[in-house]
């Protein structure tokens, strides 16, 4: 692979920097609350410079959320392509999941505080961009079920509505997390359990109409 030029490794170094900032003080503050004084000051890069790089604050929080988005995207469709078995793969999955948001758990904050985990108020088009990096590695999770289902490793359910399930309760648990991390840690293990296993223990009344006998 070629090497970029020196001015070029330097803007992007540049650039990755502001957006750092800029998280921290999203994270903190809030999009409406923060100024591009204020990232100027902490990021230690004139005003000037900072729209030499973006043209205006909306757009530098809009270049964060997508970028942030497809490194997201890009590691949940790696570890959906492992050449492993669904079973695997689905813990793959969960794994990949957990360890984003470990990572990025100041972006994973903001997104939660600012969109309420649904939608996005700041720049045009910017929720549909999201929506289809989203919907692209649902896909793929739908396409592991599926392939389940034909092996006769899952029950005969929709994928999609499997995929969407197994993402849902990954969410709870990192709410929950983010909330208290000591009392709610991520568990693969019991995460699995919950989607896989049986909740109702056998002989409790009402729990056969739910485990299919």
């Amino acid at each position: 692979m070629k090497k970029l030029p020196r001015k070029t490794r330097e803007f992007l170094r540049h650039r990755a920097e502001i957006l750092d900032v800029a998280l921290e003080l999203f994270s903190e503050k809030g999009f409406h609350n923060v100024t591009m004084q204020e990232i100027s000051r902490k990021s230690e890069f004139s005003v000037g410079t900072l729209y030499k790089f973006f043209p205006n604050k909306e757009e530098l929080y809009r270049a964060l959320f997508l970028e942030k988005a497809e490194e997201f995207n890009l590691a949940m469709q790696e570890a959906l392509e492992r050449n492993d078995d669904e079973i695997t793969a689905i813990r793959n999955f969960i794994e990949q999941h957990i360890r984003l948001f470990m990572e990025n758990l100041r972006f994973v904050q903001l997104y939660l505080a600012e969109t309420r985990g649904a939608r996005f108020n700041i720049g045009m088009g910017m929720e549909n961009e999201i929506r289809e990096k989203h919907r692209a590695f649902l896909e793929k999770l739908s396409g592991i079920f599926k392939r389940g289902i034909e092996k006769g490793l899952f029950a005969d359910v929709d994928p999609h509505l499997l995929a969407l399930s197994l993402e849902g309760i990954i969410h709870a648990f990192l709410v929950n997390h983010l909330e208290e991390p000591e009392s709610h840690p991520f568990d693969t293990d019991l995460i699995m359990k919950l989607f896989f296993g049986k909740v109702l223990k056998t002989g409790v009344e009402g729990s056969s109409t739910y485990d299919g006998t």
